[in-house]
């Protein structure tokens, strides 16, 4: 390795490092709060590690035990935030309208994929870049109309309402990436099965589906983490606690004068972890799916 190869490494690997921190800490930050009392989260100089860590504001959450901490005088912040004990039922709402929308992607996205992927119609490419045009229009141009519609449909302050404006948003990177890695696919296999006497649908189900695990796999990956986190619909399209996505509820409780920040704290340690496991488990499948739909494209 020569001198300028390693001076590069070694910057690579430090600006790598600033980066790792530099998104890691502020998470790190909220959990350090989120085990510290109201008082000590305003004590001069900050402690960064809590001392003692206690789980008061979970219990809080939770159980809506209120945590001792709050009877002492002279806090920033006397009254509590009543908004966090909506954050159980919040993510509860976020974790079902996920589920619902992965469901949706999992169930028509591999079916439009394979037909612009295998199949010959008229208007194929038409209406394949109309499906990935439509992603590329901002939320806020058909924030009105799709209110509307779902005014009319009676599902405001619902969680299918949300379900189905975030299925609609999905599915045209759901179709893109399926098609790709299914065009990725050798079809010499799906041909053997066709004149071993199976459909075309026999075929999705039996053989393609099974090679596209990993495709699907980022597809529901990709699906869950958009709708999760999602905000400016929540927001437009809730206005009930049975409805509210976990975004929506962090928000109400931030946007309290009285609020806590040990409080909003536990709101984010707490939304962030199904979205860091769901990484954790599927980040093979992810990368793996991700490097062969490109080099279809």
């Amino acid at each position: 390795m020569t001198r300028a190869a390693g001076i590069r490494q070694v910057a690579l690997g430090a600006a790598g490092i600033l980066l790792g921190v530099f998104i890691v800490f502020p998470f790190l930050w909220a959990l350090s709060a989120s085990l510290q009392t109201e008082l000590a989260i305003f004590r001069r100089p900050p402690s960064w590690a809590p001392a003692p860590a206690t789980v008061a504001n979970y219990l809080y959450v939770f159980t809506g035990r209120i945590p001792e901490g709050y009877a002492v005088r002279g806090l920033l912040r006397s009254a509590i935030t009543q908004e966090a004990r909506l954050l159980p039922a919040g993510l509860r709402n976020s974790l079902e309208v996920a589920l619902g929308v992965i469901a949706v992607n999992l169930t028509l996205g591999p079916l439009a994929a394979y037909t612009f992927a295998r199949e010959r119609f008229p208007g194929k490419e038409i209406a394949y870049f109309f499906i990935l045009g439509s992603r590329l229009l901002p939320a806020v141009a058909v924030a009105i109309p799709i209110y509307l519609i779902v005014k009319q449909a009676g599902l405001l302050d619902t969680k299918l309402a949300l379900a189905l404006i975030y299925s609609a948003f999905t599915l045209p990177f759901t179709i893109w990436v399926l098609t790709l890695y299914i065009r990725s696919l050798p079809i010499e296999v799906e041909e053997a099965a066709l004149v071993d006497g199976c459909t075309r649908f026999a075929v999705l189900r039996r053989v393609v589906i099974p090679l596209a695990r990993p495709g699907l796999a980022a597809i529901a990956a990709f699906s869950f983490l958009f709708s999760y986190s999602e905000f400016f619909f929540a927001l437009l399209m809730t206005s009930s606690v049975k409805a509210k996505t976990t975004p929506v509820v962090i928000a109400s409780i931030s946007v309290n004068p009285d609020s806590s920040y040990t409080l909003i704290a536990v709101g984010i340690v707490v939304s962030i972890i199904p979205p860091m496991l769901l990484a954790l488990l599927f980040r093979r499948f992810i990368t793996s799916s991700l490097v062969a739909s490109m080099e279809q494209a």
